[in-house]
Parts: structure tokens; sequence; C-alpha cells
């Protein structure tokens, strides 16, 4: 496989639902269809404000393994998130403050991400290991309750 440059990434990740405060659909960077025969997905999306509706990540699982990335946007300190952000993982809240990295099995249920405070831009960053789409990583609708 040759190195390839992503210039223009495709916009297809997240909830199916109107949020404001964040971009969504987020940027898909690297997927098969950009690169064909890479088998990694990775999506980034900027959030600047509290996200409306927060909630909007339910839970889920994934079929492959994934790394969740917070990073926050302050040059001087890049560990500050700029926000306080509740993750649940397999029912147990994981609450950061702190740019930081998180793998998640697959098969592990995660969710809800819920958003405490937001007082600067941050990046949120998904990249799942073996799936090569959009398709592939994101069966569920993690923008749905399990109610719903």
């Amino acid at each position: 496989m040759k190195a390839k440059l992503i210039a223009k990434p495709v916009y297809e990740a997240g909830p199916k639902l109107k949020i404001t405060g964040r971009a969504n659909p987020s940027m898909t960077l690297v997927s098969n269809e950009l690169i064909p025969g890479c088998n990694l997905y990775l999506e980034v999306g900027w959030i600047w404000d509290m996200p409306d509706p927060n909630p909007h990540i339910f839970e889920h699982s994934h079929d492959y393994d994934e790394i969740v990335l917070h990073i926050g946007s302050n040059p001087q300190d890049p560990e500050d998130l700029g926000a306080k952000i509740e993750f649940v993982v397999e029912g147990e809240p994981l609450v950061f403050d702190r740019t930081s990295a998180l793998f998640i099995p697959a098969g592990t249920k995660h969710g809800p991400v819920t958003w405490k405070r937001c007082s600067r831009p941050h990046m949120q960053m998904a990249i799942m290991l073996g799936a090569g789409s959009y398709a592939e990583g994101w069966k569920e609708d993690v923008g749905k309750k399990k109610e719903d």
C-alpha cells in the first residue's frame, strides 16, 4: 500500500439528529473508501459549545476495537480539554476534563457520553481498528436511546 494524503474528508459519521454546539456529521478522514485496503476507520468532530441535545451519543457497542480521543485546543496547556465529559463504559461512568484516550475492546458497551461543561473548543476522534467503513463500524444509530 502506498502513502496517501486525504485532504477532502467525507461527512457521514454521527447520530442522525440535529445537534448544535458540535460538528455533525463528523469528518471521516480514513476508511477503505478513501484508502482502499487500509481496514481502519477514523472520524473527527469539533465540539465548540455544549452539545444540544446532551447526551446525543447513547449506549452502543462495536464489532471492532475502538480508540476514542478527546483533545483540547489550548496550545499553552495541551492537556486541558476545555470540557468536562462523563463517558459511561459497561455501566461505569468515567469523568474527565483532560486530553485523553480511551481504549474500548470490541463488544464493550459504552455510552451515554454527556458533556458536563464546555469552556473552549475541543476535538473528539474515534478510530476503529479493522473496520474499513462507517457502515462496518457503526451498525447501531448512537443517537437513539435503547428504548426508542
